[in-house]
């Protein structure tokens, strides 16, 4: 595993794009509603991210969390603010969100890895 966060990225996009050509309407639908949740409104896209890693934390989605991990990185939200909506996380879901906790801490790290490579 050379590069963790390019091939998760290669991987979603791959099978967002094949999902999406087939996809019902309903589908699509929701894809599209997902998106533009996430962007400015009231609350801005940093703490629209954080509560989605918040709520993909608390449900154990480990592809989500990915996801949003990449996008607090690209708003620039710190690793301390990540870190403390993780804690929010944890409380809120308890220790059975713990080893998704720590794929969240390894996967930050990667993400930092990957991004002092391209520099």
């Amino acid at each position: 595993m050379d590069n963790p966060v390019a091939e998760f990225n290669a991987y979603r996009s791959k099978m967002n794009e094949a999902l999406l050509s087939e996809a019902s309407t309903t589908i699509k639908r929701i894809f599209n509603l997902d998106q533009s949740a996430y962007t400015k409104g009231s609350l801005d896209e940093g703490t629209k991210e954080l509560m989605g890693l918040v709520a993909s934390t608390v449900l154990r989605c480990d592809d989500c969390i990915k996801y949003h991990l990449e996008q607090c990185y690209s708003l620039h939200i710190s690793k301390q603010a990540v870190l403390e909506a993780l804690e929010i996380a944890t409380v809120v879901g308890g220790s059975i969100v713990i080893p998704h906790l720590r794929k969240a801490h390894e996967y930050w790290g990667q993400i930092e890895a990957h991004a002092e490579k391209k520099l």
